[in-house]
């Protein structure tokens, strides 16, 4: 079995998929989300932006995408990870030829010699906060993660624009003030939004995070979407949060 850094620890994913876990480089619901809502073709190539530990091209993986399955991660360690995590499925058996762990900046995709103009599904979840609000995290990986210090929304909808084939996929998670950013991003990069989907709590509470994907080329017309409930009304988990998380479980 590879070897496990120190504070490294392996989560099953199902379908014989594991993916390492560290505290700078994790995962949480919202990649859950947004692995579920771009939904990819099978038999299309697919990229997640800013993949940290290659948690979304996993669950595609996992979701059967057969297709070629990129991962672009600017953090060394989070590459590291989502690379060693493609090592530790295969050696547990699962066929790892289709996906693919890249180390660069998506500002610059050049030197990355990637089949540009041809992906159908695109994707990231991006810093949440501008750079010049709230206070940023202590550690660098946490303020990359976080805050738009070396990747804006911009810039994402920018890598996506030159990634995309006319009439592919961009799909982003996001928090629900910076909306009118993110509408703004896709449109100046002709990402047409789409789809739009709110997450809360219950019916009752306010929205915490939207799903939105736009279409390379697309004409105006956005479809919003009922809103994805994560509770039901006794507090358990929603039916359709427990079929998002599938094998999944963080216990």
């Amino acid at each position: 079995m590879s070897t496990l850094l120190e504070h490294e620890r392996v989560e099953t994913l199902g379908s014989g998929l594991s993916c390492l876990i560290s505290p700078d480089h994790g995962f949480g619901t919202d990649a859950l989300l947004l692995a579920d809502f771009a939904d990819p073709k099978r038999n299309a190539p697919c990229m997640d932006l800013g993949t940290g530990c290659g948690i979304i091209p996993l669950l595609w993986k996992r979701n059967g995408v057969t297709a070629d399955i990129y991962g672009l991660e600017l953090q060394e360690k989070g590459y590291d990870q989502f690379r060693r995590s493609i090592e530790l499925c295969a050696e547990q058996g699962v066929p790892m030829d289709n996906i693919h762990a890249l180390c660069g900046d998506l500002r610059d995709l050049s030197p990355l010699d990637l089949p540009l103009g041809t992906f159908k599904t695109v994707t990231m979840n991006p810093p949440y906060k501008p750079v010049d609000t709230g206070i940023l995290s202590e550690t660098a990986a946490e303020q990359i993660a976080r805050h738009e210090t070396t990747c804006t929304m911009d810039d994402a909808a920018a890598a996506a624009e030159r990634l995309l084939n006319f009439g592919g996929n961009f799909s982003v998670c996001h928090r629900p003030e910076r909306l009118p950013d993110v509408l703004e991003a896709f449109r100046a990069h002709s990402i047409e939004p789409k789809r739009l989907r709110f997450v809360q709590k219950d019916a009752g509470a306010s929205p915490w995070l939207f799903l939105l994907e736009g279409r390379k080329g697309g004409k105006p017309f956005l479809n919003v979407l009922p809103p994805l409930l994560m509770q039901k009304e006794d507090g358990s988990e929603s039916d359709e949060l427990l079929r998002i998380i599938g094998e999944y479980r963080n216990d």
